[in-house]
């Protein structure tokens, strides 16, 4: 049976009113998502982990490290501010000290620049670009993609991958793919034409299959599994070309981080009855972080077994950079609105979660 959101959403409600809140179980995930950081950073990092993270109850860390790692398998990827083997290795035995398991994270797929800076990538393999030669300086567009149906791709990603999983011990990979806008592409003589669902699946089952190679789990976005029409989440939230029919030809396995940062939405209601296990991802705003673990918790308390058990937790995002999201959980003062609210939001959701452990 094909599993519309809105039953998603009318599960969820009738729990709510129904007013059935069992005591609510501990989450196997209570996660934060931070990008990586600098390497004059460490200390603060080694501190915030040991510290912070310990003491607010996280046992999962995401952390995005897309090229600022130095890769010996493929250096001509690297880019500035990269932390060393032994960065890397001194932040994975802080996280395993403090009990918290550290997933890594490169953006595959989409999310290949920022604004006018083409990432290490595609700035050295330009002959892997969706569209290749269009949009210099990335003028026109979001974030460039790469061709997941090029030949010479996937080696070079999965040695990426395979070596930053190896150096952080992780048992699972974090692998974005978020907000991916240029896909199936005219530009490009491999994808042109052909149907973007399948073009996502196929990238998707790629990784989740080498990363099952080595015993490891693969974590994505959510985002371009929704419908962002019949929904009306559209286009950031959800999908707007297309895309959204690759959740029915992915494995069942994948992780999905299902982010909604500005109202307390269904979706993970949805991908919990459409056989995914699946976390909340909130980012800046307390009132809907708290609402989004309230659904989790009481879906996990009211629906059946099999939808309730995939509700994994929640997955903070800060979305700033590490050295000033950590400084001010630390009582720095920054000037930076969304750090602080980040901050705020963090604090808010762990000490709910505490309480109720």
């Amino acid at each position: 049976m094909k599993i519309d959101i809105r039953t998603a959403s009318a599960v969820w409600t009738l729990t709510v009113a129904l007013g059935l809140h069992a005591a609510p179980p501990t989450l196997p995930v209570r996660g934060l998502h931070v990008m990586a950081p600098k390497p004059d950073e460490m200390d603060l990092a080694l501190r915030f982990i040991r510290e912070g993270l310990a003491k607010e109850g996280v046992n999962t860390l995401v952390m995005e490290f897309d090229y600022r790692y130095q890769f010996t398998r493929r250096p001509e990827v690297i880019d500035p501010d990269a932390l060393s083997k032994d960065d890397v290795k001194k932040i994975a035995a802080a996280c395993r000290q403090a009990g918290v398991r550290l997933i890594p994270q490169i953006n595959c797929l989409g999310h290949q620049s920022w604004a006018g800076t083409t990432a290490g990538l595609l700035r050295a393999h330009p002959e892997l670009d969706e569209t290749p030669g269009k949009y210099p300086q990335n003028s026109g567009i979001y974030c460039r993609s790469y061709c997941p149906l090029h030949p010479k791709v996937h080696e070079i990603v999965f040695d990426l991958i395979d070596e930053l999983a190896e150096v952080t011990g992780a048992d699972a990979f974090h692998a974005g793919m978020d907000e991916i806008f240029l896909l199936g592409e005219d530009d490009c003589e491999r994808c042109k034409g052909k149907n973007k669902a399948e073009l996502l699946a196929g990238e998707v089952k790629a990784l989740h299959d080498h990363l099952a190679q080595s015993g490891r789990t693969l974590w994505i976005w959510g985002d371009r599994f929704l419908d962002g029409a019949t929904t009306g989440m559209g286009k950031w939230e959800a999908s707007m070309n297309g895309t959204q029919d690759a959740i029915r030809m992915v494995p069942k396995d994948i992780v999905i981080c299902d982010w909604h940062y500005e109202r307390v939405l269904p979706s993970i209601t949805y991908f919990a009855m459409e056989g995914f296990p699946v976390v909340a991802c909130p980012w800046r705003k307390p009132n809907v972080a708290l609402g989004q673990l309230a659904m989790v918790r009481d879906t996990r308390a009211q629906a059946t077994s099999e939808i309730g058990d995939r509700m994994q937790g929640v997955l903070q995002s800060t979305w700033v950079p590490f050295g000033p999201f950590a400084r001010a959980y630390f009582g720095e003062r920054t000037g930076d609105t969304e750090v602080h609210e980040a901050v705020q939001t963090f604090r808010a959701l762990f000490e709910e979660l505490r309480a109720s452990q």
